[in-house]
């Protein structure tokens, strides 16, 4: 997975259209996620589409399998995750996400309906990790 930093960097060249795209090339990029993950106990509430965030760690570094049904969508839970991806429990539980996703404004670039779920998704992230720090 990119970074988040090398996605900015794309993204801030690019403009309209072309920024939808790079979005669905990320979605397409997440780590294939088993059908059978797919359940209520993972779907993130509040998203128009529907979203699945399945966390895992090992040995405190945090890993996210992630899907949508809706290609965009499923392109910024990547962006969500690819802040995250990766990087120790405690880091990430201490980290200010949506901070770190201001740089796409995403609010002015993608309608609301594809970005309520934003605080959902980096909700459900934080509440992961600050349980595996704790552990």
């Amino acid at each position: 997975m990119r970074t988040l930093d090398d996605i900015r960097e794309e993204y801030e060249f690019l403009e309209g259209d072309e920024r939808y795209r790079l979005l669905i090339e990320l979605g397409r990029e997440l780590d294939a996620m088993p059908d059978a993950l797919k359940t209520d106990a993972t779907l993130v509430r509040g998203c128009s589409a529907s979203v699945w965030v399945y966390p895992t760690d090992e040995a405190g570094t945090l890993h996210f399998l992630a899907d949508s049904n809706a290609a965009i969508t499923k392109g910024i839970v990547a962006l969500v995750i690819s802040a995250v991806q990766d990087r120790p429990a405690d880091e990430v539980a201490q980290m200010d996400v949506a901070a770190a996703l201001e740089p796409f404004d995403l609010k002015n670039q993608l309608s609301s309906n594809r970005t309520q779920g934003v605080p959902n998704m980096i909700a459900l992230v934080k509440e992961h990790a600050a349980r595996i720090s704790a552990a």
